[in-house]
């Protein structure tokens, strides 16, 4: 068995090799040469899986590290009977700390109590569900949109987008890139919104209409984007115009990667039934303390900023123009929200 493998995936080398040949190589340079004779690929956002790469492989499981999968062809790859397993819900607790954090410090600079805001998530998936249990904590009113769940489970606990939008003191978007998804905050999303609204995306880029961003930026009273259209050839415009404004890093914990590294190997042992395997896990070595979320909301504030002083990232970001094109990650300080 032939295994092709980013060699960025943390912690991989050495847990596959005595099960099969694995050839690392950086994401972007994994060709379709490369992958001919293969029989898994494990890989992240850089390496794109479609006709032109698997065309001519005998590749059968594709493993990727991250939650998203619009880097994958999932038409083509069901179509030859490749089976794709995603990461999904890895970096959850990350991008929800990222939210968390970046509300607190919006709360600070606009001298708000955020128990006297309403919170609209739309997207109640992974993420979603975290900042849902977050934000209760907290003592913020929320609102849910999430169409796919309501078409499931009922409308009981959801509501309309439309109602969300002319409710919501402060939206944060947590959906997947779809056909339904791009561009939905749009001209006509915006336009609903309450003036003075806060909107917060840490999904994907593609999911907002930049241009419209940048026509309605005067009605919201803050802006924070983790995402954005042609990363890493950003609008540093709109980057100008956020309030906080990163690289991609919202759900770039420690924790997170080593759980989607778990994650892949497991599936991929499970694909092919390699049972020492089944039970790998790989265990961060971070001390982790918690944050009580319901406690006195000014000495919570004050312990998540300086646990994540969320600031800093936007600021080197913010300042370091010429360096667009190496993303970073942000710092892990070991702190969970609970």
């Amino acid at each position: 068995m032939k295994i092709v493998a980013d060699e960025n995936i943390p912690l991989l080398k050495g847990v596959l090799e005595p099960f099969a040949e694995v050839v690392y190589a950086a994401g972007k340079n994994i060709n379709a040469s490369l992958v001919r004779d293969a029989d898994a690929l494990l890989i992240r956002t850089r390496t794109k899986c479609d006709k032109e790469l698997l065309s001519n492989s005998s590749v059968k499981f594709i493993g990727t590290a991250t939650v998203g999968t619009d880097h994958i062809d999932l038409d083509y790859c069901a179509q030859k009977n490749i089976t794709v397993y995603s990461a999904a819900g890895c970096n959850a607790p990350a991008v929800m700390q990222y939210v968390i954090t970046a509300l607190m410090a919006l709360a600070a600079k606009h001298n708000k109590d955020l128990r006297n805001c309403t919170l609209g998530i739309i997207g109640v998936g992974n993420v979603g569900s975290l900042v849902h249990k977050a934000a209760n904590l907290l003592g913020m009113q929320v609102l849910l949109n999430d169409p796919p769940r309501a078409a499931r489970e009922g409308n009981g606990k959801f509501i309309t987008l439309d109602e969300l939008l002319h409710q919501a003191d402060i939206i944060t978007l947590h959906v997947p890139l779809t056909k339904e998804t791009e561009s939905m905050v749009n001209n006509s999303f915006l336009k609903k919104m309450k003036k003075n609204a806060w909107l917060i995306n840490t999904s994907r880029g593609e999911v907002a209409d930049e241009t419209a961003l940048m026509q309605h930026r005067a009605k919201l009273e803050a802006l924070v984007l983790d995402v954005w259209n042609n990363e890493p050839q950003i609008n540093q415009a709109l980057l100008t115009a956020t309030d906080i404004g990163t690289p991609h890093i919202a759900g770039y914990s420690i924790q997170g990667k080593y759980k989607a590294t778990t994650m892949i190997v497991q599936a991929f042992a499970n694909f092919f039934d390699i049972h020492p395997l089944k039970s790998f896990a790989v265990q961060p070595k971070v001390e982790e303390t918690s944050i009580d979320l319901s406690n006195n909301f000014e000495e919570t504030q004050k312990i998540i900023l300086k646990n994540y002083p969320i600031l800093k990232d936007e600021i080197c970001y913010a300042n370091n123009r010429k360096a667009l094109n190496n993303f970073v990650t942000n710092i892990n300080y070991g702190t969970v929200l609970k």
